[in-house]
């Protein structure tokens, strides 16, 4: 069974080499999938790119979290919460803008 204090630890204790590879990740990540939205790319290439980004910024929001379980309330948990979000709005805006863009530009299409 999954002990989540003991995940928890592991994430604060691991925390600069966690930061140091999802800080990055998030940033790429998210940075394609806004790419693909603007070239106009097939709705199941952003879909998959919105997807694979929000797994990088939801696994932040928890490594945050792990650190206000404990009250550690500093400007570093706070900006990596809001770039954590950022990215999740992010990505959930490209995928809405995406159905919306298929809706107004191709209504033909739809209605098959």
């Amino acid at each position: 069974m999954i002990d989540f204090n003991t995940l928890a630890e592991i994430s604060r204790t691991n925390c600069s080499g966690i930061c140091a590879f999802l800080i990055p990740a998030n940033i790429l990540a998210t940075s394609l999938t806004i790419i693909l939205t603007v070239i106009n790319r097939p709705t199941i290439q952003v879909w998959q790119a919105a997807g694979f980004a929000s797994i990088f910024a939801f696994v932040m929001l928890l490594h945050v979290y792990t650190w206000f379980m404990i009250g550690v309330v500093m400007v570093p948990t706070f900006i990596l919460l809001g770039l954590a979000i950022t990215c999740l709005v992010t990505n959930l805006a490209a995928m809405i803008w995406r159905l919306n863009c298929l809706e107004f530009v191709y209504p033909w299409k739809l209605n098959r």
